[in-house]
Parts: C-alpha cells; structure tokens; sequence
C-alpha cells in the first residue's frame, strides 16, 4: 500500500509540477546516449580492425549487431511497458545498457564485442519506446508535450551527429573501447536518479500479455531490417541470402497483424493505422529517415574520401545540421501551433528537397559555405519533419497505448534508416560503377577496374597499388564517377522528399486540441479532477491536476469519458526526430 501510494505521489509531481520538466531531462539523457551509440563506433571501425583482426563478416556483425537488434525488440519491449511499467522496463534498459558498455569496452575477441554490441541493442530496445511512452503521460496537455517532443527529439539528433565527433575524439586520443566506456559513468548516475524521480505508468493490462505474437513481431522486423540491410551493402535484392530473410520477415509481420486483429487484447491497436493521421504520420517517418541516414553516409563518404577530411574533422563539418536541428526542434511546438501539422511535415520535406538540390553543387572542391548552407537547410527541414511526423503519431493513439505507438515510431525510425542505406546506396553503386567500366581502354587492367568499381574506398587502394600514371589515372576516374554518382542520388533524393510532401497533404491542417480535459494550454478545473485510488496501474495522462480531494470534499459530477478507441485529448494530430 505504501509503495503505490508513493507511486501516485511521485506521478502527480510529475505530471502537474515543475518536476515534470526534470523528468524530460532525465529522459532525454537517457535517449542520447542511445543514439550516440548507434553511430559512434563507425569511426572507430578501422582500429578495431586492426586489434581484433575480424573476419568481413564478424566485422559487418559489429557494426550491424546493434540496430538490427534494438529495431526487432522496439514493438516487444514497448507493448510490455504498458503491461508490467514503463519505467520499470526503462530502468532495466539502463542496467543491460550499462553492463553491455563495459563488456564492449573489454572485449578481446570479436565474438565478444558482437555479443556485447547485441546486449547494447536489447538495452536501447527497452529505452527508446520506453522514454517517449512516459514523456507521452507526464505532459497531457499537447501543447507542452510538443514542446517535450521537440527538446526531446533534438536530442535524438544532437546523439546521432555528435558520434562520430565523440568517436573521432576518442579514438585519436585513447583506444577504441574508451567510446563504450563514456556510458558507464552516466549510466551509474542516471539509473538511481530515474528510479527516484521518474513516475510509473501502465497502459491497459487486461487479458494476458501475447507471447507468441510479440516474437512474431521481433522476427519479422528483423527478418525485414537485415534483409534491407544486406541490400544496402551491395548484396544482390535477388540473392537468397538477401530475399528470404526480408520476404520471412514481411510474411512474418503479416500474419503477426492479423493475428492482432483477431485478439481481444492485442499487442498492437491495428485499427489505429485506419486513422489517416496515424497512418500517414509513420510513413513520413520512414521518408524522413531514409533521406537522413542515405544523406549522411554519402556526405560522410564525401567529406572523407574527395576532400580527404580526418573522422574529427567530417564530423565538426556535420554540426551545422545539428545545430539546425535543435533550433527546429526548440521552435517546433511554436511552429506547430502557428501552421498546423500539414504545412509543419509538408513545407519540412519541400525546404530538405532544397537543401539536397543545393548539395548538388558540390565537386571536387571544398567550398565549406556551400556545405554549412546545405547542412543547415538540410537539418532544419528534417527536424521539422519528424517533429511534426511524431507529434501527430503520438497524439493520435490512445494513451493506453502510448508504449506501443512509441515502438511502432522508433521501429518506422529504424526501417527508414535501413532503407535509406540500401536504397540510396543501391542508386550511388548503380550509379558509379559505369563510370569505371572504359578504363581497360586507357590501359588499366581488368580486374583493377572491376575491383575499384565496388566504391571509392576500394578504387583508392587499388590506385595505391598500381602507382605511377595508371594508378593517378584510375584515381581521378573514381573521384569523377563517385561525383557524379553523388549528384544522381541527391536528384533521387529530393524526388523521394517532395513524394513525403505530398502524402503530408493527409495530415490535419490545425493542431487540434479540443479534447475535453486536456485542450492546449487550458487548466482542467480542479473540481472536475477525479480522485485516484490505490490501484494496481496508474495513468498519467487523465490526471492532469497537482492534486486530489479528500473523499468527504469531492464533488459528485464525473469527468466525461471520450470514446473508446480515441486519444484521450486529441482528434487531430502534430510531433519530432531521432
């Protein structure tokens, strides 16, 4: 009795006092470092080569480990937060977040560090939904909670940006293995304060908890991401090892939705994907993030490989776009307010199509003002995107349901970013490797050829090998083609952009906030705030007052209850980035 009571407690500070905005910062520490760690390994890449000495495949598995992992369990570990806690998941994430950080920073063999990286990946599955389902309680009002969502999903980029500078930093100065152990000291600090200050949320926990269907759903989406993933890295869309992962895991995902349907009590509400907001929102996602992370791996690619910048040094040269967005993201809910969720996703996706048609002046040379501009664009539109994208997601579903949608956002958020690599890589390769196929007419043997047309990296080490004038010559071929190739993925780019504008037009054109008991900045008047019992689950998000009266003083009028299946504050939509 005692420790619900301290439970209600500590939700009512959070969700009607100050300390709600304490409870964001302790939230959003928690996301950085997660999307930190999904980036800051790569450029650390190249040494644990050297120490481990790992096979092409164990090498690929070290650096894929994590995501694909932490994409497949995004819907299992965010369904069970709304049954058993969300915080109580959250703080089992930090634990499994920390212990895996320390087992990567020692690892000695690249068995380890695989087995390391996945744990990584279990305990980024249990923060991600988890985070963004409690920050989804905490601020029922959406006008707040849009303001939360942009700090929250600023963060998110100001992790995936800031990696390979950290990285670059650190493995520069230290070894590889100091880039995982930056989240031991945090972690140790983070979990006692979170099991302290953040509040315990469930969704509904009627009926048992779908096992088997929870399984399904991690198959399929990993089935789906590695799938994807192997298109990305050059592996034939035909090659069995590509198509039977991806076509288990979409049958996998199919009958997991249909299975779902059927249910009483389902993992996942699929009847919140006949909402057109909902609907719409997640794709959205999904294009935003395809452009992002195709967009990033080619600049990277750029910056390293034609302008011959070191790991620190490509990764200053990406901040503009971090800063960009977190200026989108700090603006966001005010943005949100004044155009609506349609123009906020819509006019996102047009200013990033600009930005990636700006880009397509880049060349051989380095021209920093042109990039700063680029970037700046480029971050700013994105952020835009995805905030709008995500508010609207998250308004849209019931809060019941909150740690479910959260999951099918962040796993929309990993699909996307898979996707981005296979298909905008597939566009770069299909378009470099022409540029490469006449240098057995200038004198260039054959196989040097066809090896330097696998990409620019390869196409450099082959010219070191030739030497003298063939090996110039085949240099400077690669350089031209790459560019080109460059300039092609960005036009396909910016179609994909202004395709995202388009379906944004499905979107509400307001921020609807008429919900009764929870409308945009209003106050719910005291007298209609329902007590709280001592119960098993709690809710914030209909509990929106600091306090609660005595039994003997409480008014007898009920506060309405909306329809079954709507969000408890909203009809329309609006949210933000990773």
């Amino acid at each position: 009795m005692t420790g619900t009571s301290t439970a209600v407690t500590r939700l009512r500070a959070a969700a009607g006092g100050a300390n709600r905005w304490v409870v964001l910062v302790v939230l959003c520490l928690s996301l950085l470092l997660v999307a930190l760690d999904a980036t800051v390994l790569h450029v650390a890449v190249p040494a644990v080569t050297e120490d481990l000495r790992p096979s092409a495949v164990g090498l690929l598995w070290i650096v894929d480990a994590y995501p694909l992992v932490c994409a497949s369990l995004l819907i299992l570990f965010g369904t069970l937060g709304d049954r058993i806690g969300r915080r109580r998941v959250l703080l089992f994430g930090y634990a499994l977040f920390g212990v895996a950080s320390a087992v990567a920073a020692t690892a000695d063999t690249s068995a380890v560090l695989i087995a390391a990286r996945a744990l990584l990946g279990v305990g980024g599955a249990m923060i991600m939904p988890a985070t963004l389902s409690i920050l989804r309680q905490v601020f029922p009002d959406r006008r707040e909670r849009a303001l939360a969502i942009g700090i929250w999903t600023a963060v998110a980029a100001v992790g995936a940006a800031t990696g390979p500078v950290i990285g670059g930093f650190l493995v520069e100065h230290y070894w590889w293995g100091s880039v995982f152990l930056i989240n031991i000291p945090l972690m140790a600090v983070i979990l006692p304060i979170g099991r302290w200050l953040l509040p315990e949320s469930r969704g509904s926990d009627d009926g048992p908890w779908d096992v088997i269907g929870a399984l399904m759903a991690a198959a399929g989406v990993l089935g789906v991401v590695l799938g994807i993933k192997r298109a990305g890295s050059g592996e034939g869309v035909l090659d069995l090892a590509t198509l039977g992962p991806l076509l288990a895991g979409a049958a996998l995902l199919v009958l997991f939705a249909r299975r779902q349907k059927r249910r009483t009590h389902p993992l996942i509400d699929i009847a919140m994907f006949s909402r057109p907001a909902f609907t719409t929102a997640v794709g959205c996602i999904v294009l935003a993030m395809l452009a992002l992370v195709g967009l990033e791996l080619i600049a990277v690619q750029y910056l390293q490989l034609v302008l011959d910048l070191s790991p620190l040094e490509t990764g200053l040269r990406l901040l503009p776009l971090t800063f960009a967005a977190m200026a989108a993201g700090a603006t966001g809910s005010y943005t949100l307010r004044r155009i609506g969720p349609r123009r906020m996703v819509g006019w996102g996706f047009v200013l990033t199509a600009a930005s990636v048609l700006l880009l397509t002046l880049m060349g051989q040379h380095d021209r920093p003002a042109l990039l700063t501009a680029g970037f700046v664009l480029l971050g700013f539109g994105l952020q835009s995107t995805l905030f709008g994208a995500y508010e609207s997601m998250l308004s849209e579903a019931p809060a019941e349901r909150a740690g479910g949608a959260a999951a099918i956002g962040e796993t929309s958020y990993q699909l996307g970013a898979g996707m981005g690599i296979a298909l905008l890589g597939s566009v770069m390769n299909a378009a470099y490797a022409p540029g490469l196929s006449r240098l057995h007419e200038e004198g260039v043997p054959a196989a040097a050829g066809s090896a330097a047309s696998h990409s620019l990296g390869e196409a450099y080490q082959v010219a070191g090998q030739l030497g003298g004038p063939m090996g110039d010559l085949l240099r400077n071929t690669a350089r031209h083609a790459f560019i080109n190739g460059l300039h092609i993925t960005l036009l396909v780019s910016a179609g994909l952009l202004l395709l995202g504008a388009l379906a944004a037009l499905r979107l509400p054109r307001v921020m609807d906030c008429s919900s009764a008991g929870e409308a945009c900045g209003a106050k719910v008047p005291e007298a209609v705030v329902p007590h709280i019992p001592v119960p098993q689950r709690v809710d914030v998000g209909s509990r929106p007052g600091p306090r609660t009266l005595p039994a003997q003083d409480r008014p007898r009028r009920r506060l309405p209850l909306p329809a079954r299946r709507e969000p408890a504050e909203v009809t329309g939509s609006g949210r933000a980035a990773h």
